[in-house]
């Protein structure tokens, strides 16, 4: 049958500083919006919460506003903005870049324990 849910009314809202991750769950589809204020850092926002020293979950993503700035393990880096889909595998921080919210659609799972204690 046909799953319809909007994200305006999610089945979870996890807070956390400077930021917050509506999800929706459908068969097959976890869905998350996430909304990360100016100043927001993984390394400084989620890692207590995560337990780990940098993101482990992977991202499937699409970026609806502002910008972020991604580190991987390795030291590589690179950016993401309006309209970019990526693909981004564990091991990684990231943080928002300038003064406007970064919010981002993720789609491939990477919600599932994302914000979790």
């Amino acid at each position: 049958m046909t799953e319809i849910k909007s994200i305006e009314k999610p089945d979870e809202r996890r807070d956390f500083p400077r930021g917050h991750l509506e999800v929706v769950q459908l068969s097959g589809l976890l869905f998350g919006k996430a909304t990360f204020e100016p100043g927001w850092r993984w390394s400084e926002s989620l890692k207590d919460i995560a337990g780990t020293e940098l993101c482990e979950a992977e991202h499937k993503a699409y970026v609806v506003q502002g910008r972020m700035r991604v580190r991987m393990r390795d030291g590589s880096e690179g950016e993401v903005g309006p309209g970019d889909v990526f693909v981004l595998p564990p091991g990684h921080d990231g943080w928002v870049v300038g003064d406007e919210p970064c919010v981002m659609f993720d789609f491939g799972g990477g919600a599932e324990e994302y914000a979790k204690a």
